[in-house]
């Protein structure tokens, strides 16, 4: 009997933790959309945010994730529906090469998904990777991307990066994308995928930051209206 109950306050904790972790992730992501978008200058111009389907948030990716696909980052999703962001879905991005060294240093990541196909495949598949099943380019940096080239611009996913300070475009040609089961279990009580976090789920308390934030830089008045 004893230790049985050494085995549920074992696990009582693992949870707690577990949900601590995630809290903190969602919170951190926050402040990594926050910073960047603070700053137009250098940051995601606004009316790509605006077009954008879903946006995904990997806060703090790890050394080495994109050079020996040994270790991998992990964020959320959070999509357009109705008007409004949706319910973060929690998701791992996982190996990939890239040329672009990290160099010990933990690097966030933001992608854009532009289009209803990226959505699509971000939302129905168990994992996809990135310059494969979906076309990636590094996204232009500024105000505004009327004077940018549209070279890039037909890419079902745009991603940037921060790094020691910097902030840039950058393609994760090879990275793998894939719902975080285990996390969006700790956020919503049971193991979900990323479409029923999406369509089914109501934004946790933890959430509201990071949607404040997506609401202050890409209001949900604008996208009822496109």
């Amino acid at each position: 009997m004893k230790k049985v109950g050494l085995l549920v306050l074992s696990a009582l904790t693992a949870f707690g933790a577990d949900k601590k972790d995630v809290v903190q992730r969602l919170d951190e992501s926050a402040a990594v959309l926050h910073e960047i978008m603070a700053t137009p200058d250098k940051g995601i111009p606004r009316d790509l945010l605006e077009k954008a389907h879903c946006v995904v948030i990997v806060p703090g990716l790890k050394k080495g994730a994109f050079i020996v696909g040994g270790q991998y980052g992990k964020g959320f999703v959070t999509c357009r529906r109705n008007g409004a962001w949706t319910a973060p879905a929690a998701v791992r991005v996982e190996g990939g090469s890239v040329g672009f060294q990290i160099g010990g240093q933990e690097t966030d990541v933001i992608m854009l998904v532009m289009n209803e196909s990226g959505a699509k495949r971000l939302l129905d598949e168990t994992k996809f990777t990135l310059g494969g099943e979906a076309s990636v380019a590094a996204g232009p940096i500024g105000r505004q991307t009327s004077a940018q080239t549209d070279a890039g611009m037909k890419a079902e996913i745009l991603t940037y990066s921060r790094s020691r300070g910097v902030f840039a475009g950058l393609a994760l040609t090879g990275a793998t994308l894939r719902p975080d089961m285990d996390d969006n279990a700790v956020l919503y009580g049971k193991r979900l995928n990323t479409r029923e976090v999406v369509e089914t789920q109501k934004p946790p308390a933890a959430a509201q930051r990071l949607l404040a934030e997506l609401n202050t830089y890409s209001p949900r008045e604008k996208a009822a209206d496109r």
